[in-house]
């Protein structure tokens, strides 16, 4: 009978034991690592964005020949919207023409409320006479001027006063006892006083704003001549 190869033979118990409960080594993978450099930063994206750089020029080419644009240059929001009939037409030297071909003429100035005019003469009255100007350059009047103010109802949010053919600051006095009406005052000269009614009283109504101007010919002391 021929001999058994040794690497043939059965393995003992010891051996079993061994293999079946002995606990496997783990193997460890090494990942290959980027190499890192101080001189490179970690982000493409700049911290800091560049600003756009300035147009060389402001020409936006050809103008464009579509028939749906819109040009805001000639928009007109209150195009369809008629002017009240107190508007102001033209500032006269010796007073004022209305929308409603109303002339209030003859040195004497007006006041616009509620979509009425009334002749109105604040130095009637004064104690200093045709001034309405007083020892600090301000221009100041009675309380008495504003009386029709205090009676009509409701009353309006904004008084614009036209101070004639230039702008000066009124008194405390007269801008306290305006206020406590109600009522907010802009003061202006008669011109710009007269454009801003015509475009606040179009937008917001007759009820909502107010117009108190002098004429343009006015001169301290002596009226309009």
């Amino acid at each position: 009978m021929p001999r058994l190869n040794p690497s043939l033979t059965r393995p003992t118990i010891r051996e079993l034991h061994s293999f079946l409960f002995s606990t496997p080594k783990p193997h460890h993978h090494h990942l290959p690592r980027a190499p890192l450099s101080s001189n490179r930063p970690l982000s493409s994206t700049s911290s800091h964005p560049r600003a756009s750089p300035k147009p060389q020029t402001r020409d936006r080419g050809p103008p464009s020949t579509e028939e749906t644009q819109t040009d805001f240059g000639s928009l007109d929001v209150l195009g369809n919207t008629p002017a009240p009939s107190t508007s102001i037409d033209a500032c006269a030297w010796d007073g004022f023409h209305l929308n409603s071909g109303v002339k209030v003429v003859g040195g004497k100035g007006v006041l616009l409320v509620n979509g009425e005019v009334f002749e109105w003469c604040p130095w009637v009255g004064n104690r200093e006479g045709m001034r309405m100007v007083n020892g600090k350059g301000q221009w100041e009047v009675e309380d008495e001027a504003w009386g029709l103010l205090g009676l009509v109802w409701p009353k309006p949010d904004l008084l614009i006063l036209g101070l004639g053919k230039e702008l000066r600051p009124i008194s405390p006095k007269t801008r306290q006892y305006i206020n406590s009406l109600g009522i907010r005052v802009d003061i202006s000269d008669t011109r710009n006083a007269a454009a801003q009614f015509n475009l606040l009283a179009t937008e917001r109504g007759v009820s909502s704003v107010a117009a108190a101007l002098i004429p343009l010919g006015w001169k301290e002391g002596k009226g309009v001549v």
